[in-house]
């Protein structure tokens, strides 16, 4: 009697799962002289339906281009939603991918980083840009991104220390989307202090995440921040995000 060959489970999704995807290591030339390092996370075939600028974290409080839901979007959004994935260190930040050239300037000469991340994805023809900020990212999308090339931002944990009304004030003129996802649990800026904050900008979607923490640590908390992103870049996608992948993984 014959074997009987069944198919593999697919593969569950988890923290370290790593998915197809063509990675690049890039280099970010700024106005001001400085060369950045990154990556680029392309869809494995074929061209992205849109594409993600991200912005980490403080570099000085351990903040860079592989902090964690940045380094799983690229993981997994290229595979799940055919998104390309633009991480790097801004000025005088470190990762084992390298160190950036320059030294932190808290938000200011930034601008050149912000700048020299949106001339890349207009060189690579990376279609229909969206900023991504998180924490002090946030500060440069508010402060520095309203670029017309851009399709809109989405920010994560804006804490709304180096960013002013003047800068908000900007967002709602440029009419372009803003989504705000806001930690129920933030150290810094909470929901109904978010809503009252970005009631200036008309456009803005504040959203509360119950139970999250300002770092969105745990996978239910990347996920929900994944979801989030891929809904309003890709209105027409399918939500939720597959949990599982029946392909080949592949290398970090």
């Amino acid at each position: 009697m014959g074997s009987m060959t069944t198919e593999a489970e697919p593969h569950q999704i988890r923290s370290l799962s790593v998915l197809p995807a063509q990675r690049e290591d890039v280099e970010l030339h700024t106005a001001d002289g400085l060369t950045l390092v990154g990556e680029l996370a392309l869809p494995e075939a074929g061209a992205p339906a849109a594409s993600l600028l991200t912005f980490h974290p403080l570099p000085t409080h351990g903040g860079f281009m592989d902090s964690h839901v940045y380094r799983k979007a690229a993981w997994r959004l290229p595979a799940l939603a055919d998104l390309a994935v633009l991480r790097f260190n801004t000025r005088g930040t470190s990762s084992p991918r390298g160190t950036s050239e320059g030294t932190f300037d808290g938000g200011d000469a930034e601008r050149y980083d912000v700048a020299a991340a949106i001339e890349l994805a207009e060189f690579r023809g990376l279609p229909r840009p969206w900023l991504v900020g998180w924490s002090f990212g946030t500060e440069l999308v508010l402060k520095h991104g309203a670029d017309p090339s851009i399709e809109g931002a989405i920010l994560l944990s804006p804490p709304l220390h180096r960013a002013t009304d003047e800068d908000l004030d900007r967002w709602a003129a440029f009419a372009k989307p803003l989504v705000v996802l806001v930690p129920e649990l933030d150290d810094y800026l909470r929901p109904d202090e978010a809503r009252r904050r970005f009631a200036r900008v008309p456009q803005a979607e504040v959203i509360g995440v119950d139970g999250a923490k300002h770092l969105w640590v745990g996978e239910p908390a990347v996920a929900r921040v994944l979801n989030e992103i891929v809904g309003h870049v890709l209105p027409d996608h399918p939500l939720p995000l597959p949990t599982h992948w029946d392909g080949p993984l592949g290398a970090s």
